[in-house]
């Protein structure tokens, strides 16, 4: 049921926020050399890499690297503008449609982040597409703290139901993990 609603919803994202998205990828190019999609390697399901894309936040050249890493100078004026909306994430529903992804699950992490994919193998995550949103997400926990972030995608894993996903899919469209973080 989970996958059939994915393709539904990416679709029907796709085909609403299609003009959206290349309107925002112009508007990035405008705002700072570069393209306006982003493509970059990420760790998927069964520890797969796939090529995850989203609106560019950052000016072109910055080193790959997981947003907590980088230097905030580094992200453009636009850029957090769409980091904060999540806007920049839309591109995504592409990789969802494909089935790299789902709309709910674990943010997928760098092929680099070790930490992260050590502590999410150990919980078994890796079952899981990775998600748009997800619990984490929702509740401000990032990639920066790798324990406690596997420790939450697990819980989900062993909790995660449809009603579940469209909760976190409402609480991610009302803002809830926007700039928040959980200390705990």
């Amino acid at each position: 049921m989970k996958r059939v609603f994915d393709i539904l919803a990416s679709v029907a994202g796709l085909i609403v926020f299609g003009p959206v998205i290349l309107l925002l990828a112009a508007l990035v190019r405008r705002d700072s050399s570069g393209p306006g999609i982003f493509a970059q390697a990420r760790v998927g399901r069964a520890e797969r890499v796939f090529t995850c894309y989203k609106l560019r936040t950052m000016r072109q050249g910055t080193v790959s690297a997981a947003s907590h890493e980088t230097p905030s100078a580094a992200v453009t004026r636009l850029g957090a503008f769409l980091r904060k909306w999540k806007l920049d994430e839309l591109p995504q529903l592409w990789n969802v449609l494909r089935g790299e992804m789902s709309l709910v699950g674990p943010r997928p992490s760098l092929p680099v982040q070790d930490e992260v994919i050590a502590a999410r193998r150990a919980r078994g995550v890796f079952a899981l597409r990775p998600g748009i949103t997800g619990l984490a997400q929702v509740h401000g926990i990032d990639m920066s703290r790798p324990e406690r972030l596997a420790e939450v995608d697990a819980q989900y894993l062993a909790t995660r139901s449809f009603g579940g996903d469209l909760a976190l899919i409402l609480q991610t469209v009302t803002g809830k993990g926007r700039g928040d973080r959980v200390g705990t």
